[in-house]
């Protein structure tokens, strides 16, 4: 798990993402329901790449990614580095 100071630098590094030490999400709005299907798709390619799977709540074209590394009992690495994938995935579809 990443300490405090840690924890604040990555999440200053990761803008639209938010939460604590025990979790953090990110909703990204797509321009049409199909091309928020496609994030989801393409996150669930890296996610599988990267062996580290996000919860993920589709509610129309918003959809929520919220990371945790259970086993380690809060933030890692691991959930920062997805997170700026995810990142990426979104503003290349046009979510924002």
């Amino acid at each position: 798990m990443l300490g405090d100071d840690e924890f604040r630098a990555a999440l200053d590094g990761l803008p639209g993402w938010s939460g604590d030490r025990s979790g953090i999400s990110r909703t990204v709005e797509a321009p049409d329901f199909l091309t928020g299907i496609r994030v989801v798709d393409d996150v669930a390619a890296a996610a599988e790449a990267a062996d580290h799977h996000p919860d993920i709540d589709i509610r129309w074209r918003k959809v929520t990614f919220t990371l945790v590394t259970h086993s380690e009992g809060g933030v890692t690495r691991k959930d920062t580095d997805l997170a700026g994938v995810i990142s990426d995935i979104a503003e290349r579809h046009g979510a924002r």
